[in-house]
């Protein structure tokens, strides 16, 4: 999944002017970064190519050399590296190897990374607040800095990364992101109104990450 390409142009521009709202009525400082995938997980690609090689090797010997067990381990090593290329190249075959804790942490811990990338902990009045989609793992992660947290708990934001989250894995991830983003606009409008000498810090294009 292109994580440059996810978006359409039109898209893209609906983002920007829902981010670009946001900012003329609020002192938050919103950005949007897409990931192809958070982590590369290899024990996926090793954990899928055992398992996979296994089955494959299992029916082979049972089917076409009437169960014969020497016949088992040697079809083994022969699936096996192939099926470590397939997994390494196709990465969306992997995730059922995955742990679903192991996908969340690894989407948080690109986020926080991604987040200090992109300078959002340097804005005037630390209110900068990142979207971060990670489209293989179909995870969102919704962090602010420590203006932010004075006033909106990190609880509230995660109910705009499910809001998020739930789009993308319906494939309207434009559309969730852009009302999301409106509705961030209104609870940071509330608490964090637009100052005089206000300056856009921030990017309002959607970013992409190349892994």
């Amino acid at each position: 999944m292109n994580a440059e390409r996810f978006f359409s142009a039109q898209e893209k521009e609906e983002i920007s002017r829902a981010i670009k709202a946001v900012e003329k009525r609020t002192m938050g400082e919103v950005a949007v970064i897409l990931v192809e995938q958070s982590d590369p997980y290899p024990e996926g690609e090793f954990l899928g190519a055992i398992l996979m090689g296994g089955f494959l090797s299992f029916i082979l010997t049972l089917f076409l050399f009437h169960g014969q067990i020497w016949f088992l381990i040697p079809l083994h090593f022969l699936f096996a590296f192939p099926l470590f290329i397939l997994f390494k190249k196709t990465p969306f075959l992997k995730t059922p190897f995955i742990g679903a804790r192991r996908k969340e942490s690894a989407v948080r811990r690109r986020a926080l990374q991604a987040f200090y990338e992109k300078g959002l902990y340097r804005t005037r009045g630390n209110t900068g607040v990142l979207f971060f989609l990670s489209l293989l793992e179909h995870k969102v992660w919704v962090l602010a800095d420590q203006g932010i947290y004075e006033k909106i708990k990190q609880e509230k934001l995660n109910q705009f990364a499910r809001q998020v989250s739930g789009g993308l894995k319906e494939g309207r991830a434009g559309q969730a992101l852009v009302q999301a983003i409106g509705e961030a606009g209104d609870l940071l409008a509330e608490h964090f109104p637009l100052a005089p000498g206000d300056t856009d810090e921030l990017s309002d294009e959607v970013q992409t990450l190349l892994e």
